[in-house]
């Protein structure tokens, strides 16, 4: 997939959280909010996968699944949801660390649902795009 193919789906991530986020406001748990933009992506025409095993590598040897990716789009775009009261820092290592190991994916977003307006808790994160 291309960079213009994937700033499009970005779009269309972005405006499908705005949705949800006007639907239900902040203040409920993660799960809602996955469940919620899950659908809405959906009924946008995306192809969705949520609770996407990811299996750890260490030097070389498979370890068996140790994270679990929220949402994937398109089996190319990263989706990690949060309904926190602040975006900690380590939040980005956490998805740069799936997009590197999840087949070297090149797009994520982290996604606060958790706030008064939502472009206050979107946040795009690359890995060598």
């Amino acid at each position: 997939m291309n960079a213009t193919e994937l700033n499009n789906i970005g779009a269309i991530i972005l405006d499908s959280s705005i949705a949800v986020h006007k639907e239900l406001g902040p203040g409920l748990l993660e799960s809602a909010y996955q469940l919620a933009l899950k659908r809405e992506l959906g009924l946008r025409g995306l192809d969705v996968r949520s609770r996407v095993p990811v299996e750890l590598i260490y030097r070389e040897m498979p370890l068996g699944k140790a994270y679990e990716i929220d949402l994937l789009i398109e089996q190319e775009i990263i989706i990690e949801t949060k309904a926190v009261e602040t975006l900690h820092p380590i939040f980005t290592f956490q998805i740069l660390t799936y997009l590197k190991l999840y087949h070297q994916k090149k797009l994520g977003y982290l996604i606060n649902f958790n706030v008064q307006y939502l472009k206050d808790g979107f946040k795009r994160i690359v890995n060598n795009f």
